[in-house]
């Protein structure tokens, strides 16, 4: 008979919140779908570019509101057995409170796990294609940034024609090994510049150690200079900005991986902190299920279902709003990124603590 009433309570749990995925997905789709037509509105592509782009980008989104999503579905379906009256069934045959809020968060708790070793791999290749697609239609394709096992490659238009930046690595706000080539309109070589290393702190960047080669009368003449000064529309903070989307960057990659990107010169620090954001993925999952079973839980009387809805809306603004504050102090160095990130999650610990203890004498 237990097996039974486990069966029911994980059956329609996890069917409960498969529904809220896909209405959260759909949702997705209809909004961003907006915002893709009007990137490529004026240019030569078939609607389903938009749509195909739209449907690859909502998942990595669905698993950033993951803990929203399943606090939103567990009073839904906590709910929904409260008033069908399948809780004091539940209860007659030996279901405590306790038992069953045990029971769906361990799940919930699992399900982060699982999206983080599992489906997060695929979310983050399908965010790569996502960015390479916008990235090859885009208008501004005349200024770009990449940066792959060759180092950093910069392209941006000057006065005179396009400029060309290599680079071995990036160091704090420095370029290492860097080589320059300035082309004209027609893609001709007007000047190279090789320098062992470049501040790019602002928009002009000092070089050091530099060899610049020209051409005087058809031949490539070299001339040395201690230091050397140059104009770029990127600076350390500009280009830093642009490697912040870590939705291409799996769980899996991470952690397997995670020396290898500080050596390419990732920046640590938001290295920490997607890492510590998704370690504390399961966590989240778990508390947010077991605020929401503290919420519906508390009495076996039949109730408004509108009422608690916003109620649970309310109440995931206000965790959205101290996760986003909580994060906000770590990265201008208030308090640690990592304590940063799990402050939300300890917070509410203590008082999910509370809330089961009462529930579980109910």
């Amino acid at each position: 008979m237990n097996n039974i009433f486990f069966n029911y309570l994980l059956k329609n749990f996890l069917k409960t919140f498969t529904i809220f995925i896909i209405v959260f997905y759909c949702f997705g789709v209809i909004l961003n779908l907006f915002e893709e037509i009007e990137f490529f509105k004026n240019m030569d592509v078939n609607i389903f570019t938009p749509l195909l782009l739209t449907s690859i980008f909502i998942p990595s989104m669905i698993i950033k509101i993951l803990p929203f999503i399943i606090f939103l579905s567990s009073m839904w379906f906590m709910m929904k057995i409260r008033n069908n009256k399948d809780l004091l069934t539940l209860k007659i045959f030996g279901y405590s409170n306790f038992k069953i809020f045990l029971i769906l968060a361990i799940t919930s708790f699992i399900l982060g796990w699982l999206v983080l070793i599992l489906a997060n791999p695929i979310t983050s290749s399908m965010s790569k294609y996502y960015e390479k697609t916008k990235s090859n239609y885009s208008r501004d394709i005349d200024h770009l940034v990449t940066f792959n096992k060759n180092g950093l490659w910069i392209k941006e238009n000057v006065e005179k024609g396009q400029r060309i930046i290599s680079a071995a690595k990036p160091d704090g706000f420095y370029l290492i090994d860097l080589t320059i080539f300035h082309l004209d309109k027609q893609s001709n070589l007007i000047n190279k510049i090789v320098s062992t290393k470049a501040n790019i702190k602002s928009n002009k960047w000092n070089l050091e150690n530099v060899s610049f080669f020209e051409y005087e009368n058809g031949v490539l003449k070299e001339k040395k200079f201690n230091t050397f000064e140059i104009s770029s529309n990127y600076n350390y903070e500009k280009i830093n900005s642009l490697f912040k989307n870590f939705d291409t960057m799996s769980f899996l990659d991470l952690v397997l991986n995670y020396k290898d990107f500080i050596k390419k010169g990732y920046n640590e620090a938001f290295l920490n902190q997607n890492l510590h954001s998704m370690l504390s993925l399961p966590f989240f999952l778990f508390m947010m299920t077991a605020l929401a079973a503290i919420i519906t839980l508390n009495t076996l009387k039949k109730s408004d279902n509108l009422k608690f809805i916003v109620m649970g809306l309310l109440i995931s603004v206000l965790i959205f709003y101290f996760k986003d504050l909580s994060i906000a102090l770590g990265q201008t160095g208030r308090i640690p990124i990592i304590l940063a990130i799990w402050a939300p999650v300890l917070a509410l610990s203590l008082f999910i603590f509370i809330g089961v203890l009462q529930i579980n004498e109910k």
